[in-house]
């Protein structure tokens, strides 16, 4: 990435979209912490995280739904991720909503990837009733049906914090205040 500038609003939904390879994840990844930078300064809710007390609260007030899943060292179960998000009854109820519920015994690597991106949304949505400020989500309709994709759009639409999407899906999109573009590491177009 080089000399992203892109200011959200509180409570704005931006969709972050733009060809494989430009930038998207990165972006996220960066805000996170989960990715290293090389320069410049990346704040949320006004404030950067320059010590790793700082980056641990970023992202308990910011929810995360990764694209895939990244390997451990030991199978998660499904019941776990949900009760790590912060309010494990309302992680639980949006699985229900997601219909994932029933899943709970299982280890996520072996979910579908459809499933697997309801848990994972369901987790972030304990984050949220959790006080989480902001929802940060990686293509989550990804290895959704049309009717997969329309619903999390609309969950996500009505969330009552800032959200960013790196998504494809015109549905998702849609849903969203506004598209910023990434091309070749840089914001495009907002």
């Amino acid at each position: 990435m080089d000399r992203v500038d892109l200011d959200i609003a509180a409570g704005e939904h931006v969709a972050l979209t733009g060809a494989n390879g430009s930038g998207k994840t990165t972006l996220l990844r960066a805000a996170l912490g989960l990715h290293p930078t090389a320069g410049g300064t990346i704040s949320v809710g006004g404030t950067p995280a320059d010590s790793r007390s700082e980056w641990t609260r970023r992202r308990r007030d910011v929810a995360w739904v990764p694209q895939r899943l990244t390997p451990g060292r030991f199978p998660l179960l499904v019941d776990e991720l949900l009760d790590s998000g912060g309010d494990p009854a309302a992680a639980r109820a949006a699985a229900n909503q997601l219909g994932v519920a029933g899943l709970g015994s299982r280890p996520l690597h072996t979910l579908s990837g459809g499933q697997l991106q309801r848990v994972f949304l369901a987790r972030a949505l304990g984050a949220v009733a959790a006080g989480a400020r902001a929802l940060f989500a990686d293509e989550p309709t990804a290895a959704l049906d049309f009717d997969g994709q329309e619903q999390v759009a609309t969950l996500l639409a009505r969330l009552p914090v800032t959200v960013v999407v790196v998504s494809h899906d015109r549905a998702m999109s849609r849903a969203c205040d506004r598209v910023a573009e990434m091309a070749a590491g840089k914001l495009r177009v907002v």
